[in-house]
């Protein structure tokens, strides 16, 4: 979403994102991929991951799972997407589709502003990103081929979940240029 920020801010909406991290973790993300969008955080799950049904009761680690939520100006749900795991994620496309069907008039998106950059204990530095996404994708399509008679299904998520990680690995081209 970052790399596409125009677009969502071309039909009216602004970005932000959320995560059951500290505001420090969220900051050091924010830093990292260069994000023209906070990450708000809510490490306690109920001001509004899980008010907005992101919660994931079936993980130890209190994760939010991903989603995207449009909210209409006045206040209302439009559009609510959950992952049913922390690796399923919306397409932008699809988003923006539903943003468009609004006929919002474009706005703009005050500069983010973070406190104190505090990387959790676990955090891929952002030189190890492509190498992650890299062998999560070829981890995927070696699945894929291994298990072929599986499932539809399982075609169908793996190919999905590949194609998510190329769009992710193009988006840390952009990374770079968004520092400078």
């Amino acid at each position: 979403m970052a790399q596409r920020q125009g677009e969502f801010l071309e039909r009216g909406a602004r970005v932000f994102g959320l995560s059951a991290d500290s505001p420090g973790q969220n900051a050091a993300v924010m830093e990292k991929l260069a994000l023209p969008f906070p990450i708000l955080s809510d490490v306690e799950r109920d001001q509004a991951i899980t008010p907005l049904r992101f919660a994931d009761e079936n993980d130890p680690r209190l994760i939010s799972r991903p989603g995207v939520v449009i909210i209409s100006p006045d206040g209302e749900i439009v559009f609510r997407f959950v992952g049913k795991d922390y690796a399923d994620r919306p397409d932008e496309d699809l988003v923006l589709e539903e943003l468009g069907a609004l006929g919002l008039d474009p706005t703009s998106q005050l500069a983010v502003e973070h406190g104190p950059v505090e990387p959790g204990k676990t955090a891929i530095p952002g030189a190890g990103l492509e190498y992650y996404l890299s062998g999560a994708k070829f981890a995927a399509l070696a699945l894929r081929r291994r298990y072929r008679d599986i499932s539809d299904d399982f075609k169908d998520g793996t190919k999905a979940y590949v194609a998510m990680v190329e769009r992710y690995l193009e988006a840390l081209k952009a990374v770079n240029e968004r520092k400078a």
